[in-house]
């Protein structure tokens, strides 16, 4: 029963990333723009997690570590929800989510350089079909005439690279830390990093219910039920389950902003997440795997 709670909890985290491009998509068309978009869900967040933490006595982290917390927080949060929402704004959320995993491309350089990790045939096979993937969605264009803009594309992809640092963070710290712990410092230190980029504008009930939903929804929940989810399956368990997230978000976005792909982009989109799958499937080595700790 316990490991059909966590897939359960997997499932929740991923379905509520999958609502980050539609959601955003409102706020977004009433105006907001995506740094702002970005800054309030790092603060916001922030704000969950340090009320959590502190809930729990868990805020203390070692001084040694602030440095390294607070330039996480500049690239793996202010980066990465400012170059996820600009791509989003450019490409439109359903082209957003797919670039987004290309994450795993990234993870699997970052293992061998930094952890010596094995590169495996079935390695380079996911490599090879994720890129080949991402080759047909950037270039394929959306249905009609419209062709996706380099923006899009450029900030989608680093969307991915910033996103994929997490793995590297985590594999890092979690051993140490309880994951609110770490969000509880790296989001503070992101949304100041992305205060300076921000142009505030007023603020509407539409704009308002966008802003909440996306740092308590997509952001505080989703990583909490995520966290929460690693404690009862194995890492690649809960990767699989996580792969559905791009699927959430193409088929919102479809359904609520009418956004239509080619037929090549809908193949590459399959290829991208087919690659996530090949890679999450390889059995990490149980004496490396990070184990996030969180506290319910």
């Amino acid at each position: 029963m316990d490991k059909y709670i966590g897939y359960l909890q997997i499932i929740a985290a991923a379905t509520l990333w999958g609502l980050l491009g539609p959601i955003s998509k409102y706020g977004l068309q009433d105006g907001i723009t995506p740094h702002e978009l970005a800054f309030w869900r790092a603060s916001l967040g922030a704000v969950f997690f340090i009320l959590h933490s502190a809930k729990h006595n868990s805020l203390t982290v070692q001084r040694k570590d602030i440095p390294i917390f607070i330039i996480f927080g500049v690239l793996g949060i202010a980066v990465f929800f400012g170059s996820y929402q600009i791509a989003i704004k450019h490409a439109g959320a359903a082209v957003s989510a797919i670039l987004l995993y290309t994450a795993p491309i990234w993870v699997a350089i970052f293992s061998r350089i930094l952890f010596k990790e094995e590169l495996s045939p079935a390695k380079i096979l996911a490599l090879g079909v994720a890129l080949t993937g991402t080759g047909l969605v950037c270039f394929s264009g959306q249905s009609g005439d419209f062709s996706l803009p380099l923006t899009g594309i450029f900030f989608g992809l680093l969307s991915g690279f910033t996103y994929s640092l997490h793995y590297i963070f985590g594999k890092t710290f979690l051993k140490n830390y309880q994951a609110t712990t770490l969000y509880a410092w790296c989001l503070p230190a992101g949304a100041i990093a992305l205060l300076p980029w921000v142009t505030f504008t007023a603020y509407s009930p539409v704009k308002l219910a966008v802003i909440v939903s996306i740092a308590f929804l997509c952001t505080y929940l989703a990583y909490y039920f995520y966290c929460a989810g690693l404690k009862r399956l194995e890492a690649t368990q809960a990767a699989i389950v996580a792969n559905i997230e791009p699927v959430v978000a193409a088929a919102i976005a479809v359904l609520w902003w009418n956004e239509q792909l080619s037929a090549s982009a809908y193949i590459g989109g399959t290829l991208v997440i087919s690659a996530v799958i090949i890679i999450a499937r390889i059995p990490a080595k149980p004496k490396n795997a990070a184990q996030p700790i969180i506290d319910n």
